[in-house]
């Protein structure tokens, strides 16, 4: 399910969570200035909309749901989102006592999502597809609500201020919340159809993220499932944005971002990986000083591991090797230790099929201070859903 085709209408979400916190349909009206008879068609509406009830109908007033309080709680939270937006623009916005969730609307948001993305009003209305005008209109009329211009004119499009990257983070969470509290009703009515998306750093794809997956599958055959590989500056902003629930693998020191957490799992050595018949497949120790000497296969610059690899070699007071070859993918690595004498960094659990299938091997030599933290990375904020909770169990055990 795509959040931004299926997210509901956004003023009728935020009567929703008035009437809630009232009680009352026609004091929810006088405090969102709307007629008794015009909320109470808003949360019909909105109720055939999501397919079920929000509200039980009482002589003494409006009372949630169970399937209600499930989803208004997620509808609140995804508001918040929208409010951290005034938050951020409150030097533009002083004068405004309406708060900017009850003037917004979900067109307007998701055509702000994809003139950011696409960084073209031509490309966005396509995607979207609508008109170049319609997606036009919309982001101006939220530049006006905002009280801010977010997008200036680039040669092939638009060119999106930082103020626009940090509103269409919110977004994007916006609508995951949205989707989320979907997911969580389906959940409470016995339908385990819930999404998980991982983004899966090196060692957890060969082992960890795999067997937890298959376990997870067998418990909920119905979970859509998505791991995401790709460079952790990539999906650390996939992260951030609400595209993927979480990162498994290596943790960053100094934490990357205030808005994400992590929680450490284990500590994994890195081991000194050639080809069979390489001289310290079978060598017992090398000194640092020889080990320098040697040319290199090494982990991308500002990662973990290559951290680990520059502090074994500036701990013996040596400057890091000079014969190195920058590279992240298995399979290259791969190829290049079987092709040449070059030496890899890598987790021995990272090459155990290549190991068990005569491609590599491992030396028995250990590097002390090579090890690097291993474990879980969230969104500050992060509430899971019944899949994702038990994905994260599996994972930790």
């Amino acid at each position: 399910m795509n959040p931004l085709n299926n997210a509901p209408n956004l003023r009728h979400l935020a009567a929703a969570i008035e009437v809630k916190r009232q009680g009352s349909i026609n004091r929810a009206a006088s405090q969102i200035h709307l007629t008794q008879s015009a909320l109470t068609q808003a949360m019909k509406k909105l109720e055939a909309s999501l397919g079920f009830k929000l509200f039980d109908r009482a002589s003494v007033g409006l009372f949630p749901t169970e399937q209600g309080v499930i989803y208004l709680d997620r509808v609140e939270r995804a508001i918040e989102h929208l409010t951290a937006i005034e938050k951020h623009l409150q030097n533009q916005r002083s004068s405004k006592r309406t708060p900017i969730y009850r003037q917004l609307t979900t067109t307007q948001l998701r055509a702000f999502i994809c003139v950011v993305e696409e960084e073209s009003y031509t490309l966005a209305a396509r995607r979207l597809g609508q008109t170049q005008p319609t997606v036009h209109r919309a982001v101006k009329e939220m530049e006006a609500i905002c009280g801010q211009t977010f997008f200036r004119r680039a040669p092939n499009g638009v060119e999106p201020s930082w103020q626009a990257r940090l509103v269409v983070r919110h977004i994007n969470l916006f609508f995951s919340e949205l989707s989320q509290g979907l997911e969580e009703v389906s959940e409470h009515g016995g339908i385990l159809r819930g999404t998980l998306r991982v983004g899966s750093l090196p060692l957890s794809r060969t082992e960890m993220v795999p067997k937890a997956v298959v376990q997870l599958l067998k418990e909920f055959p119905k979970a859509q499932v998505s791991i995401i590989d790709g460079p952790y500056e990539e999906q650390l902003s996939a992260l951030l944005n609400g595209r993927i629930d979480m990162i498994v693998g290596a943790l960053r020191d100094p934490l990357p971002s205030p808005d994400v957490v992590q929680e450490f799992l284990f500590q994994d050595p890195l081991h000194l990986v050639v080809r069979p018949s390489h001289p310290l497949a079978t060598a017992p120790s090398s000194t640092a000083k020889e080990l320098r000497e040697l040319e290199w296969v090494a982990p991308k610059e500002n990662t973990p591991a290559r951290e680990a690899f520059t502090r074994f070699f500036t701990s013996q007071d040596l400057e890091p090797p000079e014969h190195i070859v920058e590279c992240s993918s298995l399979v290259a690595i791969r190829g290049i230790l079987l092709e040449s004498d070059r030496v890899a960094l890598l987790p021995a659990q990272q090459v155990q099929l290549e190991v068990d299938l005569g491609l590599l091997a491992v030396s028995p030599q250990t590097l002390p201070g090579t090890s690097r933290k291993i474990g879980l990375t969230f969104r500050a904020n992060y509430s899971p859903t019944k899949v994702q909770r038990r994905f994260i169990e599996l994972i930790k055990h």
